[in-house]
């Protein structure tokens, strides 16, 4: 399997329209060394973030334009791997099983507790920086899927059921040295140590042949 590249130390994104908590929340994170960006609501941030750089999102719930889940479900269609943690001064039940069920990893009422709060963001910086590395490899992974033309796909996609060359090369209507020649260059198109550590990376990051 490739290897995690290292990124940046994470940092923290708050959107949320209430001034007075993003002051405070920039006070409370930077008393521990904690990097914050703030946006005043959704839009702000699309705008504004930076898709790559590793981060925890700190997101309320109601908000003028886009509100939460509106910006939760941009967010996922963009595959971004931030951890998402959701606060409102209107939550439920009902919302934050919503939330956690979207793919949110805590939901916290406002007013919040300053130590619940950098206790809940700290846990889930370091997952921020590996899913990140994680997100890196699997983009570079598809890039490098993508120079492969029809044919060497549907071989790829065969290997990847386990299928031998013989039966590969019956199942295509080609001899088996074609379908060796086709192996080779997947390997070399897609920089692969091996045609096995392709198959692996493949399925590690469920990537679409």
């Amino acid at each position: 399997m490739e290897s995690i590249p290292e990124v940046a130390a994470a940092v923290v994104h708050v959107v949320d329209d209430d001034s007075d908590l993003l002051q405070s929340l920039v006070f409370l994170f930077g008393s521990v060394g904690i990097e914050v960006l703030t946006y005043p609501d959704a839009l702000t941030f699309l705008a504004e973030f930076d898709p790559e750089e590793p981060a925890v999102l700190i997101v309320d719930m109601r908000m003028p334009g886009l509100n939460g889940f509106q910006l939760q479900e941009q967010l996922a269609a963009r595959d971004y791997p931030a951890p998402i943690i959701f606060c409102s001064a209107h939550g439920d039940i009902a919302m934050s099983v919503r939330a956690l069920r979207q793919g949110a990893v805590d939901f916290l009422e406002k007013p919040y507790e300053p130590q619940q709060m950098l206790d809940t963001v700290q846990e889930h910086l370091r997952t921020a920086t590996e899913l990140f590395a994680e997100a890196r490899v699997r983009r570079d992974v598809a890039r490098r899927l993508e120079s492969l033309t029809p044919r060497e796909r549907d071989v790829l996609r065969l290997v990847l059921a386990g299928t031998p060359s013989q039966l590969i090369a019956r199942e295509l209507g080609a001899s088996v040295k074609t379908i060796d020649v086709h192996r080779a260059r997947i390997k070399a198109k897609t920089e692969a140590e091996s045609l096995g550590a392709l198959v692996r990376d493949v399925l590690h990051h469920h990537l679409e042949i």
